[in-house]
């Protein structure tokens, strides 16, 4: 019998809304893979002075990261048909790129275009903003308009998402419950 595609789901939203976190939770539940965002790795390693063309180099390695974790899922004997957890895609580095510079890579763009996932959470900003030392948007108004963006790309696009709001425990359960429909369809 031939394994099932593995289901990608991706976790996005304005920062400091536990997409981390809960990319992790929802990875230790269903005993599989999260793919980590590959910002975080560089901006810690080349500072957090960027340009345009770093956002580029970034959107290259999440994609590189995100394919070396889903083939490491496809062929872990324990893991295979389990759903790999995905920490920021192209439609958050489009935005990042928009917002900061006022225009996105084409890379970007053709990347949105021909990667396939089969459900986006979307983190609400109704979490205390937390400092980090990689964050840049502590004010609501910013935080509220960069979620507003994220929700309007979502609801123009064809795959299913759900927005997550709520305390720590709501929001895991929410993500759960979204994911078994996945699962399960």
């Amino acid at each position: 019998m031939e394994p099932k595609s593995i289901k990608r789901i991706v976790i996005i939203g304005p920062e400091s809304t536990g997409k981390s976190t809960l990319t992790e939770q929802l990875a230790a539940h269903y005993k599989t893979a999260a793919c980590a965002e590959y910002a975080r790795e560089y901006l810690n390693t080349h500072g957090t002075a960027y340009t345009f063309d770093d956002l580029l180099t970034i959107a290259q390695g999440q994609i590189a990261l995100e394919d070396a974790t889903v083939a490491s899922v496809s062929t872990n004997t324990t893991q295979a048909n389990q759903p790999v957890f995905i920490d920021t895609d192209m439609y958050v580095m489009k935005v990042w790129c928009e917002y900061v510079f006022g225009k996105c890579h084409q890379f970007i763009l053709d990347q949105i275009v021909v990667r396939p996932y089969d459900l986006y959470l979307l983190c609400n900003i109704d979490l205390p903003w937390v400092k980090d030392e990689l964050r840049e948007y502590p004010d609501e108004g910013p935080r509220k308009e960069l979620y507003h963006i994220y929700k309007d790309l979502l609801i123009n696009q064809s795959t299913p998402w759900v927005d997550i709001s709520g305390n720590y425990e709501q929001r895991l359960q929410t993500a759960i419950d979204a994911v078994d429909d996945i699962l399960n369809v």
